[in-house]
């Protein structure tokens, strides 16, 4: 498996596609941070901003990358033939994909470093975090996982499709779908309890005192939406966005769980896989 692993790296190290997409999160980084600053210059006069309200704001996103760069980069390895000669000369399935799974979560955490390092141009003008030592780790850990957990994900539908083309795209859509799911989800937790209204009178329009908000989840089918949206990569990722983690050991431990699942299910597929 270590020549597997070595091999995987050095192919990353001249993947284009790879340099390519590192480049582009970071310098999406850089620019996201640079109107965040020029946002909060704006409203400086009416509250002070600091450089965390910013620097998570592209949590989200980071999977759109991830899933288009290793479904291509697996995906290369079905089309050029190198799965299978691998195979033939004597690797194990499992050590095979394992280094894969590796080589990827090792690509994914180079493009939140990038990303981490393009939200640094955000300190001249924000200052350094106001959040606590232990706050930030937690949130650059809970990150590190979520792309971890994203990694096996991708992985997992790469390794056992062989379709460089159709992997790419059914990647894309389910990092889409779970994005929307999990701001479908938040946006329902955030109904207030409580709302105003308006009435219109003879003196004009006045507010009527606070009424039940049907919308709103309470009871046990809010603690389920909670616990669906601290499982969700993408639901933590949107957390972390809106700097709103309560529950950070737990979302460490969903997103192990969650990338450990995917990829043993993954490998029992891919050992039976017809590889033509």
């Amino acid at each position: 498996m270590r020549r597997l692993l070595s091999a995987n790296l050095a192919r990353l190290g001249k993947n284009h596609l790879f340099w390519l997409s590192l480049s582009a999160l970071f310098a999406l980084s850089v620019i996201s941070m640079l109107n965040g600053c020029r946002q909060a210059a704006a409203n400086a006069a009416e509250e002070v901003h600091y450089l965390e309200d910013y620097f998570f704001n592209l949590v989200p996103i980071l999977g759109v990358f991830f899933s288009a760069f290793i479904s291509l980069f697996l995906g290369t390895e079905y089309s050029d033939g190198t799965i299978r000669n691998k195979v033939v000369v004597g690797h194990k399935r499992s050590h095979i994909y394992l280094a894969n799974l590796l080589t990827c979560a090792a690509a994914s955490m180079l493009h939140v470093l990038a990303w981490l390092i393009g939200g640094l141009v955000g300190i001249p003008s924000l200052g350094l975090w106001h959040m606590s030592a232990l706050q930030l780790c937690c949130y650059l850990m809970i990150t590190l996982l979520i792309s971890f957990a994203l990694s096996a994900i991708f992985t997992f539908l790469s390794m056992v499709s062989s379709g460089k083309a159709v992997t790419a795209v059914v990647s894309l859509l389910l990092f889409l779908a779970l994005l929307v799911c999990g701001s479908m989800i938040y946006n329902r937790l955030c109904e207030p309890e409580l709302q105003g209204g308006m009435m219109i009178t003879a003196e004009g329009m006045q507010m009527t005192e606070p009424a039940p908000n049907p919308a709103y989840l309470g009871g046990g089918i809010r603690s389920v939406y909670e616990t669906i949206l601290n499982i969700l990569p993408t639901g933590q990722a949107i957390l972390l966005a809106n700097l709103e983690v309560v529950k950070p050991v737990f979302q460490m431990i969903a997103s192990v769980v969650s990338a450990l699942a995917v990829s043993v299910l993954g490998i029992l597929i891919f050992q039976k896989k017809d590889l033509k």
